[in-house]
């Protein structure tokens, strides 16, 4: 979905939690308690912490809506079904060193699991991943793309896509966790939606493949000059073709862009205005027909000519 200021675009916020299949006992035991930071560094690191999803997103966050959980714990969703947020972007909540990055198998309820840690024995943890976009020793900066929501957890424990999110300090499980800050703002426990202010990346966390969805692949792409970046993307199992702008600078911030699509013999689809990561998607159907394409970015614009006939 693409975010235009602060507002998402085309989606009820609605918690989809509290179902049973969303119960699961993710627990990550650790080694004893390590000395704690002073109150104050500890508090002056926590309120760096910002919300794990890209920049303008609103996400309902619950620390109760399953029995095997404690206080501590927030499992985030947006959507109004129980899987609709699977393949969503994950970000950084702050920038530090990926000290996990692997399946956690019949360890925990983790299933796939991401952990940042970020200095002075603070450290998230980011579970139920569908993918991990990082590897263990990596160095990841404040709001950069770490994976998407997913529901992976032990064999046999069924749950509904969501991102299970934790802070820690220290090394003692579980008496060292600590309650969640974002943007220098205590997490509303046991339940909040919270809109996200990640907005410090300089990289787009979003790929076309994940604009335009599941089974479309990019055909062609165009240069914006260093704003962005046009793609034509084709799915072959029902014979839409796709087109998003993608941007590469003014991250998080609404600017101009616009993505379009034209089928020949058809009116143009376009979307058009100001939007913080992406134009479009813009779809239609074009089974052996040529197809026009562009978008604008910045003072960019690419037209293509009519082209990709028959794909």
């Amino acid at each position: 979905m693409k975010i235009s200021g602060a507002i998402v675009a085309g989606a009820a916020l609605v918690l989809s939690l509290g179902t049973a299949s969303a119960a699961a006992a993710d627990r990550q035991a650790e080694p004893q308690q390590a000395p704690q930071q002073a109150p104050q560094q500890a508090q002056a690191l926590a309120t760096n912490f910002q919300l794990p999803f890209p920049c303008g997103q609103s996400w309902t966050g619950n620390s109760s809506a399953s029995s095997a959980h404690q206080s501590y714990e927030i499992d985030f969703n947006r959507g109004g079904s129980a899987n609709a947020d699977l393949g969503d972007t994950v970000v950084a909540a702050a920038s530090g060193t990926v000290s996990i990055s692997s399946h956690q198998g019949s360890t925990n309820g983790f299933g796939n699991l991401v952990k940042i840690d970020h200095g002075s024995g603070w450290s998230t943890y980011y579970a139920h991943l569908d993918t991990r976009s990082v590897s263990v020793g990596q160095s990841v900066a404040q709001g950069q793309k770490i994976g998407t929501v997913g529901r992976t957890s032990k064999p046999g424990n069924n749950i509904s896509a969501h991102l299970h999110y934790e802070v820690r300090q220290g090394t003692g499980y579980p008496s060292n966790i600590r309650r969640a800050v974002f943007n220098g703002v205590t997490f509303g426990y046991p339940n909040q939606t919270v809109t996200s202010r990640n907005c410090g990346g300089s990289s787009n966390p979003y790929t076309p493949t994940e604009v335009c969805g599941a089974g479309y692949n990019v055909i062609d792409s165009a240069a914006l000059g260093s704003s962005g970046t046009a793609y034509l993307l084709y799915n072959s199992s029902n014979g839409n073709n796709c087109v998003t702008t993608i941007k590469h600078t003014s991250i998080g911030t609404a600017t101009a862009v616009s993505a379009y699509l034209e089928v020949q013999g058809s009116t143009r689809k376009t979307d058009s205005g100001n939007f913080s990561y992406y134009a479009g998607p813009v779809y239609a159907n074009a089974p052996g027909k040529c197809v026009k394409w562009g978008g604008k970015a910045g003072s960019a614009t690419y037209d293509s000519p009519f082209e990709h006939c028959g794909s």
